[in-house]
Parts: C-alpha cells; sequence; structure tokens
C-alpha cells in the first residue's frame, strides 16, 4: 500500500448502493473518510468493511458533515467527493495533483455531464448563475461550483469555515478567493447519481441550497 498523500472527504447520508463503487476505485495514495450524516441503510458498516475510516457527525447538513472530515483528516490535502457515484474517484488526480505539485492551492473538479440526464437543466442553470455571483463577488472566474476539490488541510482550516449547510463550497471558494488563493477548476465526468439528491433532489431542496449558497455571498 503506497503512502497516503491525499484524505478524501465523503460526506454520506444513506449512500449504500454507491460506496462499494465510489471505495472501489480509489487512486493509489488516497484513504477515504467516509462521514456518516445519520445514515439508516447501512452505510458506516459498508465504509468500514471495505476499509474506509468512517466518523459519525451528528449533526446533519452537507457543510456540517464536510468540516467534520476535515477536522478528522490526518494528511497535508484534502479531498471532497460526493459519495453518490456522480464523480469518478479515478478522475480525482486531476484534482488533487496541482495542489500537491503546489500550482494552486484550491482545484475544483468542473463538471461535464455524460448524459442529458446527469445534470438537470434547472440545476445547470442555477450553478451558472451562482458562478456568475462568484465571479462578481471576488474576481475568480470558475464556471461551476462542483462538489469534487482539494486543499491544504490546514489552510482550509484557517479559513475559519462558518456554514454547515449547502453554503460550505460556496464559502470555500469566496474565503479562499478573499485570502488570495490561486484558484483553478478542471474537467471531470458527471455520471447519472445513484438515488436521489439529499440537497438538490427536490424543487425545495434545490431552492434551500441556493438560499444557503446566497446568504454566503451576502455577508
Amino acid at each position: 500500500m503506497p503512502s497516503v498523500q491525499v484524505d478524501l472527504i465523503l460526506p454520506c447520508l444513506n449512500e449504500a448502493a454507491a460506496l462499494p463503487w465510489v471505495l472501489g476505485r480509489l487512486p493509489a495514495g488516497v484513504r477515504a473518510v467516509v462521514v456518516d450524516n445519520g445514515s439508516t441503510d447501512g452505510s458506516p458498516e459498508i465504509a468500514a468493511g471495505l476499509g474506509a475510516t468512517v466518523i459519525n457527525c451528528e449533526v446533519r447538513g452537507y457543510g456540517a458533515a464536510c468540516h467534520a472530515g476535515l477536522e478528522a483528516a490526518k494528511a497535508d490535502v484534502v479531498a471532497f467527493l460526493d459519495a453518490d457515484a456522480s464523480l469518478d474517484p479515478q478522475q480525482l488526480v486531476r484534482v488533487t495533483a496541482p495542489v500537491l505539485a503546489g500550482r494552486v492551492e484550491l482545484m475544483l473538479g468542473r463538471r461535464k455531464p455524460v448524459s442529458r440526464g446527469a445534470w438537470p437543466w434547472h440545476l445547470r442553470l442555477a450553478n451558472a448563475e451562482l458562478s456568475r455571483r462568484i465571479r462578481r463577488r471576488t474576481g475568480v472566474r470558475l464556471r461551476d461550483l462542483g462538489p469534487m476539490r482539494a486543499a491544504h488541510r490546514e489552510a482550509l482550516l484557517a479559513l475559519n469555515l462558518q456554514d454547515r449547510r449547502s453554503g460550505y463550497p460556496l464559502e470555500t471558494v469566496v474565503r479562499a478567493a478573499d485570502a488570495g488563493w490561486r484558484i483553478s477548476e478542471v474537467e471531470v465526468d458527471y455520471l447519472p447519481r445513484s438515488g436521489r439528491s439529499k440537497v438538490t433532489g427536490t424543487p425545495l431542496g434545490a431552492a434551500r441550497a441556493v438560499l444557503d449558497m446566497t446568504k454566503v455571498l451576502s455577508r
């Protein structure tokens, strides 16, 4: 087993069906940290059985799970990935390599849908609007606020991120930009996810996510 270079933080809520595929495709040098956020389908046991480090986050929310994983991680570089099989862990190196090489401080995966149903039009439209607002607020030109991203752990902790809901990824970009970080993105495949999204799988969920992110931008 090669030495661990990256801890991969996987927020998890009822992803039993997707976890075997996700954890089975980790690149060399990547250690999985699965953050269970209240699963009732046996996800923690499945993850542990597949060799992942599993921690429990009792505070519900995407940002809460991400930050709990960040605090529990040990590697100098950490990455984030949804546990729903919508992104291929084999492509994680596209995001982590520039950070490990010191070329950027924050790298994001720009999602490229592999099929028409992988990324519904209303979610793409909302994402484009958020990217436009980020550019206006920070000057950083991003085409996507994707869930695959990587940075140095201690630097992320120093940003003092506060959001514990859907605004966590956006707050990461905004605070990193304010701190003068080099931020970039690279294209990654976006696959039809396993099951329905816990954040944007319903119109109400999508509206809440946009509201969370709008609050972050208004601070």
